[in-house]
């Protein structure tokens, strides 16, 4: 059996490696948005992959594993669904389309410090004086890297999407820390529960709405593209990495997303990075090392 350490490092890696394929989505979401409305967009996605999930989840025994549970926890993990894929995406998606990803971020990247304060009251997960050390630095990193951000106008409807996000992304976050520290369910039933019913509401709320435009076959790619691997494969490894994560760890290496979308944009999109944004990555990257450093001392979480 590996070591504590080992595994936990071991964790992390598969955590970066969800980031990198979410911040991928970013780049890939801002081009089908050109096509697909938002609502209708996030809906097709996490349908879809819904469906590529649930056989694998049935030949797994999800089925047999949801059977012997009560009510209450099945509730759970609709709830789950509907706060982590209908609303945060749902709002992630909608913000995409009003405004830049650098905002977006900015907004999105204050659910770590939500996330540590709440998470000492609801997970009694008490983060070391070093990780809030690293915390601070990373948030400062965060400050060089956006400050000054200029708003486009007509972007309040964005502002308020990304807000509501920033929100659910929080709730969502110790939500999912809690079921999976649980383990009463295994992390594909975590995932194909969540995203069955969190993708359902998206795509019934897009075509009520919004409708089904007619969709290149560049556009079906990356819908496809979305759903099997950034959706599909991607949650599922996260939900697993929550076992071990503590709601502070995860959510630092999900805002690392930030500067991977920045340095994605920079290959992809032409957008150089001027001075003061590489110092601004160079000190979040330096944060979120330092909080890696020192795991939470007290009631660590088991091995798996």
């Amino acid at each position: 059996m590996p070591s504590s350490d080992s595994h936990h490092f071991k964790t992390v890696l598969q955590a970066l490696l969800v980031t990198f394929l979410w911040s991928t989505s970013q780049i890939l979401i801002k081009f089908g948005l050109t096509d697909i409305p938002a609502l209708t967009f996030a809906g097709l996605r996490y349908f879809l992959a819904f469906l590529i999930l649930l056989p694998f989840a049935l030949r797994a025994g999800a089925f047999r594993e949801l059977k012997g549970q009560p009510w209450g926890k099945w509730a759970q993990l609709i709830v789950l669904g509907l706060v982590y894929y209908a609303l945060n995406q749902g709002a992630i998606f909608i913000s995409l389309a009003y405004l830049p990803v650098v905002t977006i971020s900015l907004v999105l990247s204050f659910t770590s410090i939500l996330v540590a304060l709440m998470g000492i009251a609801f997970l009694r997960e008490h983060p070391t004086p070093v990780q809030w050390i690293g915390t601070v630095l990373y948030l400062a990193g965060v400050g060089v890297y956006f400050y000054p951000t200029a708003l486009p106008q007509g972007a309040r409807l964005g502002l308020v999407a990304a807000g509501v996000g920033l929100v659910a992304n929080t709730v969502s976050s110790l939500m999912g820390r809690s079921v999976n520290r649980e383990g009463s369910f295994s992390p594909l039933t975590v995932t194909v529960v969540g995203m069955g019913a969190g993708g359902i509401a998206l795509l019934g709320s897009g075509l009520a709405f919004q409708g089904l435009p007619s969709m290149s076959w560049s556009s079906w790619g990356i819908v496809l593209w979305l759903a099997g691997i950034n959706s599909a494969f991607a949650f599922t490894l996260w939900n697993h990495t929550l076992r071990t994560l503590t709601a502070m760890e995860s959510s630092i290496l999900n805002n690392t997303m930030i500067f991977q979308v920045a340095i994605l944009g920079w290959i992809f999109l032409s957008e150089a990075l001027n001075p003061r944004q590489t110092l601004g990555i160079l000190l979040a990257g330096a944060g979120a090392l330092i909080v890696q450093l020192r795991r939470v001392s007290k009631n660590p979480p088991p091995e798996m």
